[in-house]
């Protein structure tokens, strides 16, 4: 049965700028089929999660840019449950901004935040995953859960959660350990040296907890950010709220929820779990779930000819050109109808300076 109390706010406001050049600004990735399976990735992470809350307690927080894509490919959730931010200022920001407009509607209420624009495929561990988290948050209020994922192989995309204890012998899906710490993506040998330890988890950034834990958490860690909201909270679910954000988000400093909160707080625990995961950062993440060729090639798209080509993503779906490779090996080639992108695999993390080049030359419509 649902349960009146639970609500599930999706984070949607990302840019995917290391996607580019098939997500831009104005499309980001999260409003994209990346993988081809006829659902971009907000419309799977609202198909995963639609069943275990009401309708009216599901709310997607974005970029005031992005309101129209969200009606677009949301057309089920109502305008007002479409929370729009007139800035950028990371997580931190826009979890206070939506826990305190469904905090106003219900004291009682306990949250799920969920990114928009990761990928999970074992779609029926995962609801049975949520219910065992809501049911930890409601038997003990004052606590902040994440849940962390079994790591099945050293990975310097992700984020780490270290854990008050081994994962080793554990049964997955249902034990709960306390947080020793956060830890931001480390370089491959230091993630081999966590794997190796058996006390770390990765990352997922989903987090169930209640709204009066977690607003108590920013009044202790980021008071400032709780300053700026409680200054406008009579605004909050009326008319005049458009008008007052956007000066109490011009007060707010721009930092995650890892950084600002969880690292910080000693009442963190983490649900361990173990599902198919990733936040598809980068375009090699999509090798760990498309076929490959003969040749250790990703493909994706049509029109696409390779000779003596390994160990090369090959992007090509916007459109019909040919695309012929010979004698390349570890790339990145992604086409679009006005940019194509040629980058080794081990220099993908420059694609941010690409970014950062183009708008310096003030050629923004390739963004």
């Amino acid at each position: 049965m649902l349960d009146k109390n639970h609500y599930c706010i999706i984070l949607a406001g990302g840019t995917g700028t290391r996607f580019w050049p098939y997500s831009r600004y104005k499309k980001p990735k999260q409003f994209i089929d990346i993988l081809n399976t006829g659902k971009t990735l907000v419309q799977q992470t609202y198909e995963r999660i639609k069943n275990l809350f009401h309708p009216e307690n599901i709310f997607i927080v974005t970029h005031e840019d992005y309101f129209d894509l969200v009606k677009k490919q949301l057309p089920e959730i109502k305008n007002n449950n479409i929370i729009t931010e007139p800035l950028r200022k990371n997580t931190s920001t826009c979890i206070a901004y939506a826990t305190h407009k469904i905090y106003k509607l219900n004291n009682d209420a306990k949250t799920l935040l969920c990114p928009s624009d990761h990928l999970i495929l074992n779609n029926e561990i995962f609801p049975k995953i949520i219910t065992k988290a809501f049911d930890y948050i409601n038997s003990k209020e004052n606590v902040l859960l994440t849940i962390g994922l079994k790591p099945h192989k050293p990975e310097s995309n992700y984020g780490y959660i270290q854990v008050t204890g081994n994962i080793s012998n554990i049964d997955f899906n249902n034990t709960i350990l306390k947080v020793k710490t956060f830890i931001e993506k480390p370089d491959l040998e230091l993630a081999k040296v966590f794997i190796e330890s058996g006390d770390f988890l990765w990352n997922s950034g989903i987090f169930v907890w209640s709204a009066k834990a977690i607003l108590k958490a920013f009044d202790e860690y980021l008071p400032e950010i709780s300053s700026a909201f409680s200054e406008i909270n009579e605004y909050i679910n009326t008319s005049d709220e458009e008008e007052y954000i956007k000066e109490c988000y011009s007060k707010c400093k721009n930092i995650s929820i890892d950084y600002g909160i969880l690292e910080k707080s000693n009442n963190v625990y983490v649900l361990c779990a173990n599902f198919e995961w990733s936040d598809l950062g980068s375009w090699t993440s999509l090798e760990d779930f498309i076929k490959k060729d003969k040749n250790l090639n990703v493909i994706l798209g049509k029109n696409i000819i390779t000779y003596n080509t390994r160990n090369t993503i090959i992007f090509n779906q916007e459109h019909n050109k040919l695309i012929v490779t010979e004698g390349l090996n570890n790339y990145i080639i992604a086409e679009t109808k006005d940019v194509l992108l040629i980058c080794s695999k081990e220099n993908e993390h420059l694609i941010k300076r690409f970014i950062n080049d183009i708008k310096i030359e003030g050629d923004e419509n390739y963004l």
